[in-house]
């Protein structure tokens, strides 16, 4: 078979009109035989010339309908059409040939069994070549054997898709429907789900494919729960549209993406909401370079703004959020990219009236915990009072709505970021109390945890070490925390700000981030999805280690999400409002004033004694981390100054 495979597609039509012609010969002998039930028919003597002229006739009939033309081991059910068609015109040869004589001494139905043998002839040869072809090919080849989970139409694609290729080899399906176990798909097995890991084992599978893109998120996790025992690497088939538009194939297996492990199914947007401050309006995003700041231009230009204005200080995010939103959007949405800090008050105020923004999403912020404990000052000043002058100048300019990024972090924090963005939220809501009632600028902070995908985020770095074999550092046990994916998040954001904007201002909204996850049992799930198995004292011979580093500066075990116990719902079921205490702004100024004194002589020994006065639950995790000022005294990195 595979020299006959690898024959030049001038021999192998050659073999194939050969095939053909002892085919029609022996199609018109078998159907005489049957008629008259004997093998050795008398009409030998006077209707031999038929077994040479159908053949010969009958074969430039073949090549013009292009049975010719078509790679065999490919064979569809097109193709065995054209096989019907040919056959027929074969028997419209025959009785022309017959029609002179007037089918004197030949049996008249002869013509109408000749067609049932021919049709089973033609195109049974061809799917026997088919389906030995495959057969032979994959017994032989090279290629990963696939246990394919999702016996649906997916499952099917793919499986026809694997059959055709050199590189995957499908071996069985598994499905959860009990109707499907125990019967046959494409010649392949089906089995139940609890029979994976002896099927592993038995046909020595070596990739599992999750052929079930229309399941839910919790029905995946469930999948992946009982395929994370088996040390074999699990891929899955996206996306949904490819489906729909019978695009599926190789090309279309992905990685397990990590919200299939962590996340909950979303909850459909509420349209009013995303469009409410965003629909016609002159929008503009600090930090609009960054992981949630790009994701927030995304979904605001898909609502329809009058402008959108890119409010950035890194050159290069900035021409790449540019770049990307110009190509997306092209000339249907006006991008407006301005290269400046947000504690620069002037500039912001002038964008703003220059540009007549509307609505501020003021995600730019230093979020990466251990640098800003290393860079206290940048901290305070770019997390604070970028945030303070970004949210006077919104007040001057009459925008209408200011949303800020907040972080769980800022609940009882452990170190200096999480610290800067509480005060980041009571500046707000001290700014909202003192203009209550008035037409100004509503104030809206939506606090959520940790997103998959960010720059810093554990998965990209897990994923790293694990392709280049380990180990994968954890830094602690125990250390858990809130997954939400970038999408989701932004989305519920805008619409908070929306709710926010409805009401006097000041609310501090809460996203529902689900249930905690261990960052150890990530990483595990991790290695086991990449088909390897974690190196322990219960497993010496595994693959990947884990090794724990300790916690970073400033890092605690799990994070908060509220200060108090005070948390209303709201109509979104995702969203809810935390009442807590704020300071009232004329003390809050107070503070305020006092930090960007010790910022001015860079008191690094009095900002966090300020941040500690101000900052309910404020439990400093380390010392004075900031390195230059270590130097400077003469002392140890995380020394405590009294």
């Amino acid at each position: 078979m595979h020299w006959l495979a690898e024959l030049p597609g001038s021999a192998k039509r050659v073999v194939l009109v050969g095939a053909d012609t002892v085919f029609l010969a022996l199609s018109l002998w078998a159907a005489v035989a049957l008629r008259l039930e004997t093998l050795w028919p008398p009409l030998w003597g006077t209707f031999y010339w038929l077994f040479f002229a159908v053949p010969l006739l009958s074969i430039p009939v073949f090549a013009l309908l292009g049975m010719y033309r078509s790679v065999i081991r490919f064979t569809s059910l097109s193709a065995l059409w054209v096989n019907c068609i040919a056959a027929f015109c074969s028997l419209l040869i025959l009785v022309a040939l017959l029609l002179p004589c007037g089918f004197k001494g030949f049996p008249r139905s002869v013509p109408a069994i000749y067609l049932v043998i021919t049709v089973l002839l033609l195109g049974g040869s061809r799917l026997g070549f088919r389906a030995v072809y495959t057969r032979v090919a994959g017994a032989n080849g090279s290629g990963r054997r696939v246990l394919i989970y999702g016996a649906g139409s997916s499952g099917r694609q793919i499986g026809i898709a694997f059959q055709n290729a050199s590189e995957f080899q499908p071996v069985c399906f598994v499905d959860d429907a009990k109707e499907l176990q125990g019967r046959n798909l494409l010649g392949l097995a089906i089995y139940r789900p609890q029979e994976v890991s002896h099927l592993v084992a038995e046909k020595r599978i070596d990739l599992i494919l999750l052929a079930m893109p229309s399941a839910t998120r919790k029905r995946k996790r469930e999948v992946l729960q009982l395929l994370k025992t088996v040390a074999v690497e699990v891929k899955s088939l996206f996306p949904l549209d490819d489906l729909v538009a019978g695009n599926i194939g190789i090309q279309d297996i992905q990685e397990i993406r990590i919200e299939d492990l962590l996340g909950r199914d979303p909850v459909p947007p509420r349209l009013e909401l995303l469009q409410s401050c965003v629909a016609g309006k002159s929008v503009m995003v600090t930090g609009a370079g960054g992981s949630i700041g790009s994701e927030l231009c995304r979904q605001i230009g898909d609502n329809g703004p009058s402008r959108l204005v890119l409010f950035e200080r890194s050159e290069f995010a900035l021409y790449t959020i540019e770049a990307e939103l110009r190509a997306r959007f092209g000339d249907g949405l006006e991008i407006v990219p301005v290269l400046a800090s947000v504690t620069h008050k002037r500039r912001v105020l002038a964008v703003i009236r220059a540009m007549g923004v509307q609505t501020i999403y003021h995600a730019a912020a230093y979020k990466h915990v251990p640098l800003v404990e290393y860079n206290p000052i940048e901290g305070v000043r770019n997390n604070i009072y970028g945030t303070l002058k970004v949210a006077e100048a919104a007040l001057e300019g009459a925008v209408e709505t200011f949303v800020l990024i907040s972080t769980d972090k800022a609940v009882r924090p452990t170190n200096v970021m999480g610290a800067t963005k509480r005060i980041a939220e009571l500046v707000l809501q001290g700014l909202a109390a003192k203009g209550k009632g008035g037409p100004g600028t509503r104030f809206t902070m939506v606090r959520f945890g940790n997103v998959l995908g960010s720059s810093g985020s554990v998965v990209p770095h897990f994923r790293a070490q694990i392709e280049s074999g380990g180990p994968v550092t954890v830094t602690h046990p125990d250390i858990v925390r809130y997954f939400m994916t970038i999408p989701e998040a932004v989305q519920l954001v805008i619409q908070a700000g929306a709710m926010g904007a409805l009401g006097n201002g000041g609310d501090v909204f809460v996203l529902d981030m689900g249930e905690p996850v261990r960052i150890v049992d990530l990483a595990r799930n991790m290695i086991h999805l990449c088909g390897l198995s974690v190196r322990d004292m219960e497993n010496p011979d595994g693959d990947i280690a884990i090794e724990y580093m300790g916690l970073r500066p400033g890092e605690k075990l799990y994070e908060e999400l509220l200060v108090g116990d005070n948390v209303v719902g709201t109509t979104h079921p995702m969203i809810m409002r935390a009442e807590e205490r704020m300071i009232p702004w004329e003390q809050l100024k107070t503070v305020i004033d006092e930090l960007d004194q010790a910022c001015h002589t860079f008191g690094q020994a009095h900002v966090p004694k300020i941040l500690l006065d101000t900052v309910d639950g404020y439990t400093p995790q380390c010392g004075i981390m900031d390195t230059i000022w270590s130097k400077k005294q003469g002392t140890k990195e995380g020394s405590v100054v009294a």
